[in-house]
């Protein structure tokens, strides 16, 4: 796979995960305890063997660069490849609408065009899976495809994976696509895009020079999609657990999802480990009379109270008598004496105070922003 880059493409979406993308990209939001949801990605692209990831960004990404460093976690700090973090040559953050991708890869040509891999496989940095690569490649190949994009099978018993908007392909009993289109079409069946392509170098160099020229802002929208005949395009299924965060409740319902050793099991270890920043902290102290139930701690915190069904990122402290269920705690919050939280999502270094309560519900929990005191 030393011909293959991998380009993670972590576009704005500055409000779709409410107060926790205040300060952050999407792709470092923290996730499951101890990870960031670029983690995902980023570890499926280094366990099939590619040698350079391209990490595209555009704003708020200060977290995103420290938690990456030089790629060490993912054994990317090579001489050659390895790492890299892009961000584009015009300062956007104070411009009311940022650009789309296309204006992001043309920023970055140069780094393309001297780039040595044939083909770049495109993933954003908000998904939650644990992808093989190897294979898809393989089968981009083999098919002889301009386009291979992603796609997950409907289903009756799974929420729907939708990345933007609800977008259904059809098939081909060889998975060539005869059509793409919105949900509000006429297509009657059909499998869901996700937010995946594999081409080659060149052609992407082609659509990106193309749509400068035409004026169009994003990839797929503007010019795959609406160019769709155009290309000998291919879909290859996605297996096992995935899910595109897109909103707080998605968020909410993937952090939950990894209670269920099953999903825990096949999320972080099928087909490759998922790999992180490392921290090296203590281990995690329960305290007499502490309670913990069908939880993940994560190094570092101190339980002296109850636990239940919820998530505690590093350092977090639950004072004597507080009670935590069915919530997200993140990294050094600290809950103090008798203080009640459920159904919730504390940011880092939330402070609750003594026998404050809050609570919100399954179908919508309160988020509480980074460092507030309550």
């Amino acid at each position: 796979m030393k011909d293959v880059m991998g380009i993670i493409n972590v576009k704005a979406q500055d409000d779709i995960l409410s107060e926790l993308t205040d300060f952050r990209c999407i792709a470092s939001v923290p996730f499951g305890g101890r990870y960031r949801l670029i983690d995902f990605v980023l570890s499926s692209m280094a366990n099939s063997g590619m040698h350079k990831v391209a990490v595209f960004t555009l704003n708020k990404d200060r977290s995103l660069v420290d938690h990456l460093g030089k790629g060490e976690s993912w054994d990317l700090n090579r001489k050659e490849d390895g790492l890299h973090i892009l961000s584009p040559n015009v300062f956007y953050s104070s411009q009311p609408t940022l650009p789309g991708d296309i204006k992001c890869f043309y920023s970055q040509m140069d780094f393309l065009e001297r780039s040595r891999q044939k083909d770049v496989v495109i993933a954003p940095g908000n998904l939650v899976c644990n992808l093989d690569f190897q294979k898809a490649i393989a089968f981009h190949r083999e098919k002889g495809a301009d386009i291979t994009v992603f796609y997950r099978a409907e289903s009756e018993d799974e929420p729907r994976f939708t990345w933007r908007r609800k977008l259904k392909i059809k098939l081909s009993p060889s998975n060539r696509v005869l059509q793409m289109e919105e949900e509000a079409g006429t297509m009657e069946t059909g499998a869901e895009l996700v937010e995946i392509f594999i081409m080659s170098k060149l052609l992407l160099l082609e659509m990106v020079e193309t749509g400068i020229i035409n004026g169009a802002d994003d990839l797929f929208e503007d010019i795959i999609f609406k160019q769709q005949d155009k290309y000998n395009i291919y879909a290859y299924p996605v297996e096992g657990y995935f899910t595109v965060i897109n909103s707080i409740d998605r968020y909410y319902k993937a952090n939950m999802d990894l209670l269920n050793p099953r999903i825990r099991q096949s999320l972080f270890f099928q087909p490759g480990l998922i790999y992180t920043k490392g921290k090296d902290e203590p281990s995690t102290k329960y305290a007499a009379g502490s309670r913990v139930v069908n939880s993940l701690l994560a190094n570092g915190c101190l339980v002296e109270g109850t636990v239940e069904h919820s998530i505690l990122f590093r350092g977090v402290k639950i004072k004597k008598g507080a009670s935590i269920k069915n919530s997200i705690i993140m990294q050094k919050s600290q809950i103090n004496e008798n203080a009640e939280v459920e159904y919730a999502i504390l940011d880092k270094e939330v402070t609750v105070s003594k026998d404050r309560r809050i609570t919100g519900r399954e179908s919508s929990p309160v988020v509480i922003g980074k460092r507030k005191k309550l």
